[in-house]
């Protein structure tokens, strides 16, 4: 998820409007709200000392806001609670285990999602059981969606091709 985006699912959260959170930023009034909507939109992206003054004004760590970097764990976390936020990603526990799952019934992308991840799941069984090689595992991981033939969206060649 863009920053403009997770701008716009903070000022929501907060129940504010892009006028007060761009006249909280110190915006003119006039031009409060299209300042804060070309952020929003992607026609502007802010530089790092608004990007730490938005976190402040929205009460957030400037992570929650920024594109994750998920070669980091901060940035990791934070796609992980940008996933709760928007697809109904849970953490719970189980048998003494931390598992994640989806609350299917938080909108259709929750349950588009749980779809995806059970179809994961149902190729690394295979895996595990041995009824396909790790390579076959990485292929279908790294070709994916293409290879996946549970999802409705997969590549299917035309069927004159021999």
């Amino acid at each position: 998820m863009a920053i403009g985006e997770r701008i716009h699912f903070f000022r929501l959260l907060r129940g504010m409007t892009q006028k007060y959170l761009g006249m909280a930023l110190s915006f003119p009034e006039k031009s409060a709200d299209v300042r804060l909507a070309q952020y929003e939109t992607g026609s502007r992206t802010p530089k790092a000392d608004l990007t730490a003054a938005l976190a402040e004004v929205l009460d957030i760590s400037p992570h929650a806001l920024s594109v994750p970097d998920i070669d980091s764990y901060v940035g990791l976390m934070h796609t992980l609670f940008t996933l709760e936020d928007n697809y109904g990603l849970k953490i719970s526990e189980m048998d003494g285990e931390i598992c994640l799952k989806v609350d299917v019934r938080k909108n259709k992308d929750a349950a588009r999602l749980h779809e995806m991840l059970c179809s994961w799941q149902q190729a690394a069984a295979m895996l595990e059981a041995g009824e396909i090689s790790k390579e076959d595992y990485d292929k279908w991981r790294y070709h994916y969606p293409e290879f996946d033939k549970a999802q409705t969206y997969v590549k299917v060649p035309p069927q004159d091709l021999a």
